[in-house]
């Protein structure tokens, strides 16, 4: 059988970013620990709340450039809830615009932690390239 990985050439999968490892100097970092920098300013005026239902695309690294979650590479959009969601993202897409497609390095407390209860989880700080599709 054929798993996704082998149905996609290798070029499709989404490459870590040079800065994956620290936010760079231009990146905004909240209080909390949280920094985000927008990559592509999208078309929408109204910012999702940390209760919308929002439809993004999203791939996640580990520091160390190690992808482990990618909705691109699955070729579906996630749907979720901001309040579903990891605090590091229930913070960072209401920052965002519909369209918009941005960077979050979120700190181990905004993530699963350095030791996730969830089984799978990645531990430490993470990185993820999220676009915002749509939101209610």
């Amino acid at each position: 059988t054929l798993s996704l990985h082998d149905a996609l050439p290798i070029s499709e999968a989404p490459k870590a970013p040079a800065d994956v490892k620290a936010p760079p100097k231009d990146a905004t970092k909240l209080p909390s620990g949280l920094a985000y920098k927008i990559l592509q300013k999208g078309t929408g005026t109204e910012h999702p709340t940390a209760t919308s239902r929002v439809v993004m695309n999203y791939t996640g690294w580990t520091k160390d450039g190690k992808m482990f979650d990618s909705s691109v590479m699955r070729g579906t959009p996630l749907a979720i809830g901001l309040n579903q969601v990891i605090p590091g993202w229930t913070q960072g897409v209401p920052l965002m615009v519909t369209g918009d497609k941005a960077r979050l390095w979120i700190p181990a407390a905004l993530a699963y932690g350095d030791k996730p209860a969830r089984p799978g989880a990645p531990a430490g700080d993470l990185v993820f390239d999220v676009e915002l599709i749509s939101f209610r």
